[in-house]
């Protein structure tokens, strides 16, 4: 008999540094679990008509953070979904206490390396067009792991992980924390 299908009881929120597979791996758990796949970024970008460069640099951080913070609301309102959060969103107080009151937050967690080896070549991070753009990464991620930690759930991220694998993973750490139902079918 084959295995039962498994979908989520609430919103999966996935927080995360740069570089740490938000998008395939957050589309691959929805995939297999049944929901729909929803991101933040995506999402405000789409209601603002603007990138999200274009808005920090027309309107500011602070009018940035608080669409984001009513895009999150939004979305986290609807059918349990996997939503996964622009990098700062997870930094917000605010953020945190409607993910925790809405959703489940998982970090996806990856070290400094892979996350470098991930995102080094890449020109579409405007923190890190910077002179030095490892430090630059060096000093995010530092600032950024002891907020990430204050997520409910924590999957590590490994090189040899393939998307699946981290997916297959996801998925375990939450049927491990009760947080899957059977599927309606």
């Amino acid at each position: 008999m084959p295995p039962k299908a498994m979908t989520l009881t609430r919103p999966l929120v996935l927080v995360r540094m740069m570089g740490a597979g938000k998008t395939a791996i957050g589309g691959a758990v929805a995939r297999k679990l049944g929901v729909r796949y929803l991101d933040s970024d995506e999402e405000l970008v789409r209601a603002a008509d603007r990138s999200i460069a274009e808005i920090f640099e027309r309107d500011g951080e602070a009018f940035f953070r608080a669409r984001e913070t009513e895009v999150i609301s939004r979305l986290l309102d609807g059918e349990p979904a996997v939503l996964s959060t622009g990098g700062g969103a997870f930094l917000s107080g605010t953020n945190r206490a409607l993910i925790d009151d809405k959703a489940v937050s998982m970090w996806l967690k990856a070290d400094l390396p892979l996350l470098w080896s991930r995102v080094r070549h890449k020109t579409t991070r405007p923190l890190l067009r910077t002179a030095n753009p490892l430090g630059t990464l060096t000093e995010i991620y530092d600032a950024r792991t002891p907020i990430y930690a204050k997520a409910a759930l924590k999957v590590d991220a490994r090189a040899e992980y393939s998307i699946d694998d981290m997916a297959d993973k996801v998925i375990a750490t939450l049927n491990d924390a009760n947080l899957l139902k059977e599927a309606d079918t």
